[in-house]
């Protein structure tokens, strides 16, 4: 009976290791992908993308569904293909409303097999990002109205940021407070030593409430474009943890154009967002009795930063006029926090998933214990320490090719068309220039360009 329960443990460990590494995709498959991403070639990036998802071994398993669609249609948004991205987009955000119906059964089993076994369902910056750049894409092909519609489904009080906030609501402790009191009510203790995450100070955005500012002006909507200004205002006050920056000055000024002017807004992204990798900590399981399995591995998400070496971005108008986009919203830092909500959740998962796998590699060697004594039952608890631990793996998956930061700015000119180009900066030196030729700057409308540069 005991052999067959050994047995069964390393054929369970076997398939848990299979599940684990049929899942995984080395972050060096996406770096042709990435060269042509900071090289600012997307059309090539795009290129790159469908050509590698058709190989043989695709690059986004099906399991992953939601990151293709995602990461294909903000890299079409970049490259100008506005109708493309925005169906690529709106597969993405179906693919996570209905992975969150899925959510109950697959979570339960992530306690047994880790977060890489189960489909991708999204992070909830992800959830937002979406809209914001589907938004952008209904106004790059010159519908107004489609844009606010988009933009409705974060702002309007039963839309996704009113969500967040609901979901966020008494997510104050850190990750070792709320695994500690879990683990206390099933009798077992932590070490605060491993890491800690931090409370979630996230409910609104500042980016898709000057979105919704923007988009309700040039419909002519303007107290619906005071109320969101009123919301932009509350989102720096409110969310101290992400908006350390000051509001920009640009955000007023777009409601108060002197009358026979018009208003150019530019809006730019920069940077890459972090991305998230592995990272092994220890904790002791004192409580076992042979040594081997008394100093657990746990392997867990965590966030480093790409950064951007652009630090100031300057729009020279054709007739004189310059200024300097502002930051609006860091979107790396949005990222990290709104990741701190389901921190505790994924730390409690993984803690006593690594917690029965050691229990069963303790069973195992209790038997070789009786049989041939403690010094081959500890030889037995180490190579089973070692194939639970092989079976253990993070879940890195996220969007590769959302931006870091989004700035802001603009400049009121008499109407007319106007050639305007976007110099970048790094520490006083042009890295890139990006020119704009003809922009027709009108009256009473939403003249907007969208600057992008990834490097």
């Amino acid at each position: 009976m005991m052999k067959r329960q050994g047995n069964a443990y390393w054929a369970l460990l076997a398939c848990l290791g299979f599940l684990v590494l049929s899942c995984a995709t080395k972050s060096t498959a996406y770096s042709n992908i990435d060269k042509a991403v900071y090289e600012n070639e997307f059309e090539k990036g795009v290129e790159v993308l469908v050509k590698e998802q058709d190989s043989k071994k695709p690059i986004y398993p099906e399991k992953n569904a939601v990151l293709l669609f995602l990461d294909k249609g903000l890299l079409e948004h970049y490259a100008g293909s506005n109708s493309d991205s925005s169906q690529d987009l709106q597969e993405a955000e179906r693919l996570i409303a209905e992975a969150y119906t899925k959510s109950i059964s697959a979570d339960v089993m992530s306690y047994i097999a880790n977060d890489n076994t189960k489909e991708y369902p999204g992070e909830d910056f992800e959830d937002i990002y979406i809209n914001v750049f589907n938004a952008l894409n209904y106004y790059g092909k010159g519908d107004l109205e489609g844009a606010l519609v988009e933009i409705r489904r974060l702002t309007e009080s039963s839309g996704k940021l009113n969500m967040l906030n609901q979901k966020y609501e008494g997510k104050g402790p850190n990750a070792g407070e709320y695994v500690l009191a879990q683990l206390k009510k099933i009798g077992l203790s932590v070490n605060p030593d491993l890491p800690q995450g931090k409370s979630v100070n996230f409910s609104n955005s500042a980016l898709a409430r000057y979105l919704s500012v923007l988009f309700y002006l040039g419909e002519g909507k303007t107290d619906d474009a005071r109320i969101e200004f009123d919301q932009l205002r509350a989102a720096f006050a409110s969310n101290t943890n992400v908006y350390t920056n000051p509001i920009p000055k640009s955000a007023a000024e777009i409601q108060t154009v002197p009358r026979g002017k018009a208003r150019l807004n530019v809006i730019g992204f920069t940077g890459l967002s972090p991305v998230k990798e592995e990272g092994v900590f220890t904790s002791g399981f004192p409580f076992f009795k042979y040594p081997a399995l008394q100093k657990a591995e746990f392997r867990l998400p965590k966030f480093v930063k790409r950064p951007s070496v652009i630090d100031r971005i300057e729009v020279a108008v054709e007739g004189g006029d310059k200024f300097d986009l502002e930051l609006l919203e860091d979107m790396g830092a949005v990222m990290e926090e709104t990741y701190n909500a389901r921190f505790g959740n994924l730390f409690f998962k993984t803690y006593i998933r690594v917690l029965l796998k050691y229990v069963a590699a303790y069973i195992t060697s209790a038997v070789i214990d009786e049989k041939k004594g403690f010094i081959w039952a500890n030889l037995s608890a180490l190579a089973a320490k070692k194939a639970a631990d092989a079976t253990e793996g993070a879940d890195i998956r996220m969007s590769r090719y959302l931006p870091d930061k989004a700035y802001i700015g603009g400049v009121n000119l008499n109407p007319g068309t106007y050639n305007i180009a976007v110099h970048f900066y790094s520490q006083g030196n042009v890295v890139a220039s990006k020119d704009y030729q003809g922009v027709n700057v009108k009256t009473n409308t939403l003249n907007l360009v969208e600057t992008i540069n990834l490097k």
